[in-house]
C-alpha cells in the first residue's frame, strides 16, 4: 500500500484511551466495559492488521504513532486476548511491526519491545503467576492454569497456520501475501517455544514456507534453535520439513551430518543393523535424494575420511548410509533424479556396476561381476589422463562407498574357486591406492604371497596359531601400513570360512592382546629398582603404542566382523558353525574394544 494511506473511519485515540481506562480489567465495571467493546475491538483490529501488512514497518510507525502503545497495552488485557481471535490479530500486528533489518537503535530497541511482548502472549510463565487478576480470570473461565495455557497456545497456532498456508496457495496475488517481515518476525517469536508439542504444525508450516521472497525470509536462529531440537529428540518433524530445513540452512544440514557422525563414532555397536536404524532416523539417507544436500553430504564424509585416515568405522558408516541412500532412491514416489546426477564426474560404466547390489545377482555371478569391475578399475586408474591425487581419490572413493562388493571379493577369495588376480588387485587398490614407488605394485606382490600361503593351509581340519603366524611372516615387510590393513581382511576371512580357522580364532585374535599383558606383568618385578625403573619407563612407552595399535586392529576386525555377520544374516547362506563363531568373536571383541 502506499505510504498515504490513511484510516478516516480508525480512531485510535478513542481505543487506546479505552485501553487506559481498562488497564488490565482488574475490577467489575471495567471487565464488563471490555466485554461489551470486544466485538467491535477485534473489527478495529483486524481492520488494522489489513492495511499493515502491506506496509513497510517503518512506515507504519511513522503514520500511526499510536500503534506501538495501543497494541501493549491491550496485550496485557486477559479479557482482550481471550476473545476469539483478537490474540491472533494483536500477533500479526505485532509482526508487522517487526523490522527484520534494523538499521538504528530505535528499531533494535523496538524489535526487543515486539518479542517480549511476543513472548508474553504465549509464555507459560506469565499465566501461571500469582498474579490475582490472571488466576480470576482463568478460574472464572473454569480453567486450570495449564489448561488455559494449553488451549491459548492451541487457539494461536490454528490461525496462524491457517493463514500462511492460504498464503501459500495465492501464488501472484499479492494483496493477499503476508509480507517477509512479517513471517520472519513470527519465526522469531518461535525461538523460546520451539519444544512445545503444540507449536509443531506452525514450526512444520514455517519450514515449508516460502512466500516467492527472493532471499531466506526466516531468521537464521529459528533454523538453527529447530535443528538443534530435532537433532536432540526435543521436537519431531515430518520428513518434508526437515528436508526443507537443510535445504534452505545449509549450516543446519552440515551440523545434522557431523552430528550423525560423531553419534555413531562414539556409540560401540553390536550389529550393522543398529548403525543402519540410528542412520536412517536422522533422515539424511532419505534427504539426500535431493542432489543438493547430497553433495553436501558427500562432501562432509570425505572431509570425515581425511581427518580420521581412513578409520573401519567411519568406513563403514558411509558404506552403510550410502545403501539407505540407494534404498530411499529406489523407493521415491515423486519426481526422481538420476542416479548420474549423484555421481555427475564419474565413470559411468564403473558407476553402473557398483550401483547392482549383490542380492541382484545369483551368487555364481559374483566372482565375474567383481573381475569386470576390477578390470575397469584397473583401466581407469593407469590411463594417464588420472594424474592428480584429487582424480585418484575420487575415483578410490567410490569405489570406498560400496564396500559390500570388496568385502564379497574378500571372501570369494577363499572361498570360490576364482581367479584371484583381478580381485587382490580390487583389494591392494582399496587398501593402497597410491602406487607412488610401486607400493600398490609391491603390496599386490606381499598379498598374492600370503593368500597362496592361505589357500595351502585352508583345506587343514588341524592348525595351530603359529601355522597361521608363518603365512603373515612369508612376506618381508608387514609393517607397511596398507599391507596390515589387507592381510588383516585376508586372515579374518581365512578364519571364518575355513575349517581350522574356526578351531583357532579365538586364540589367534587375542594372541598379541595376552602378549602384552604378560610384558607389563614382567616388568612390574624390576618395579623396585634403578635398573627396573628405567626398562619400565622404556617399557611402558613402548607397550602404550602397542596397545594402541593393538585397539585399533581390534576395532578393525570388529568392523570386519560385524560387516559379515550382517550379510551372512540377509544372505542366509552360511552354516551354523560361522554364526555361532562371529557372534563369540562380536561379542568378546566389543567387550575389548
Amino acid at each position: 500500500m502506499a505510504q498515504g494511506t490513511t484510516m478516516p473511519k480508525l480512531n485510535f485515540e478513542y481505543w487506546l484511551n479505552k485501553a487506559i481506562e481498562w488497564g488490565q480489567a482488574t475490577t467489575l465495571e471495567s471487565q464488563k466495559d471490555v466485554c461489551l467493546h470486544l466485538p467491535q475491538l477485534q473489527k478495529f483490529l483486524h481492520q488494522i492488521y489489513e492495511i499493515l501488512k502491506h506496509m513497510d514497518s517503518i512506515v507504519a510507525i511513522q503514520q500511526f504513532p499510536l500503534i506501538g502503545q495501543l497494541l501493549g497495552r491491550l496485550c496485557w488485557n486477559p479479557f482482550v486476548i481471550g476473545y476469539d481471535e483478537s490474540q491472533k490479530t494483536l500477533m500479526w500486528c505485532l509482526c508487522c511491526l517487526y523490522s527484520s533489518e534494523p538499521q538504528n537503535p530505535v528499531e533494535l530497541k523496538a524489535n526487543s519491545w515486539i518479542r517480549s511482548l511476543l513472548c508474553h502472549l504465549l509464555s507459560s510463565s506469565k499465566w501461571e503467576s500469582n498474579e490475582a487478576e490472571t488466576s480470576t480470570f482463568i478460574s472464572t473461565l473454569g480453567y486450570t492454569s495449564a489448561d488455559y495455557y494449553c488451549h491459548l497456545v492451541k487457539n494461536m497456532v490454528f490461525p496462524l497456520v491457517t493463514e500462511l498456508r492460504g498464503n501459500q496457495f495465492n501464488g501472484l496475488n499479492i494483496q493477499g501475501r503476508v509480507s517477509a517481515s512479517c513471517v520472519n518476525a513470527v519465526s522469531l517469536f518461535c525461538l523460546p517455544l520451539i519444544t512445545l508439542p503444540d507449536l509443531t504444525p506452525l514450526l512444520e508450516t514455517l519450514l515449508l514456507y516460502h512466500g516467492g521472497a527472493s532471499k531466506e525470509i526466516l531468521s537464521s536462529e529459528f533454523l538453527e534453535a529447530v535443528n538443534e531440537a530435532f537433532l536432540k529428540k526435543k521436537i519431531s518433524l515430518p520428513p518434508s520439513a526437515a528436508f526443507s530445513l537443510w535445504l534452505r540452512h545449509l549450516p543446519s544440514l552440515e551440523k545434522a551430518t557431523l552430528y550423525l557422525l560423531d553419534q555413531l563414532v562414539t556409540i560401540q555397536f553390536n550389529s550393522l543393523e543398529e548403525v543402519a536404524c540410528v542412520i536412517k532416523d536422522s533422515l539424511l539417507p532419505q534427504a539426500a535424494s535431493h542432489p543438493a544436500i547430497f553433495r553436501i553430504v558427500n562432501e562432509i564424509f570425505k572431509n570425515a575420511l581425511l581427518e580420521t585416515d581412513g578409520t573401519p568405522e567411519v568406513m563403514t558408516i558411509i558404506q552403510v548410509f550410502t545403501q539407505l541412500f540407494l534404498q530411499a532412491h529406489q523407493n521415491e514416489n515423486k519426481r526422481k533424479f538420476p542416479l548420474k546426477a549423484y555421481f555427475p564426474y564419474h565413470h559411468q560404466p564403473l558407476l553402473t556396476a557398483l550401483l547392482r547390489r549383490p542380492f541382484e545377482l545369483p551368487t555364481t555371478h559374483w566372482s565375474q561381476h567383481l573381475k569386470h569391475i576390477s578390470d575397469m578399475l584397473k583401466a581407469l586408474v593407469e590411463d594417464t589422463n588420472i594424474s592428480s591425487l584429487a582424480d585418484l581419490f575420487e575415483i578410490w572413493f567410490l569405489v570406498a562407498r560400496f564396500g559390500e562388493w570388496l568385502d564379497i571379493a574378500a571372501e570369494q577369495l577363499l572361498k570360490a574357486a576364482v581367479e584371484p588376480d583381478a580381485l587382490l588387485w580390487l583389494l591392494a587398490f582399496y587398501y593402497c591406492p597410491q602406487n607412488e614407488n610401486q607400493q600398490r605394485t609391491q603390496t599386490m606382490v606381499e598379498a598374492q604371497a600370503v593368500y597362496n600361503h592361505l589357500m595351502m593351509l585352508f583345506s587343514c581340519t588341524v592348525l595351530s596359531v603359529k601355522d597361521l603366524e608363518a603365512a603373515v611372516h612369508s612376506i618381508t615387510d608387514i609393517e607397511q601400513c596398507c599391507n596390515q590393513h589387507l592381510i588383516t581382511h585376508l586372515l579374518t576371512n581365512f578364519l571364518l570360512f575355513s575349517s581350522g580357522g574356526h578351531m583357532i580364532a579365538q586364540e589367534f585374535i587375542y594372541h598379541r592382546t595376552v602378549e602384552i599383558s604378560k610384558l607389563l606383568s614382567s616388568a612390574k618385578m624390576y618395579e623396585k629398582t634403578c635398573l627396573g625403573q628405567k626398562l619400565l619407563l622404556n617399557l611402558e612407552h613402548f607397550t602404550c603404542s602397542v596397545i594402541t595399535e593393538t585397539t585399533d586392529r581390534s576395532k578393525e576386525v570388529c568392523s570386519l566382523l560385524i560387516r559379515s555377520a550382517y550379510r551372512i544374516k540377509h544372505n542366509g547362506e552360511e552354516n551354523q558353525r560361522t554364526v555361532k563363531l562371529l557372534n563369540e568373536l562380536l561379542q568378546k571383541l566389543t567387550l575389548k574394544v
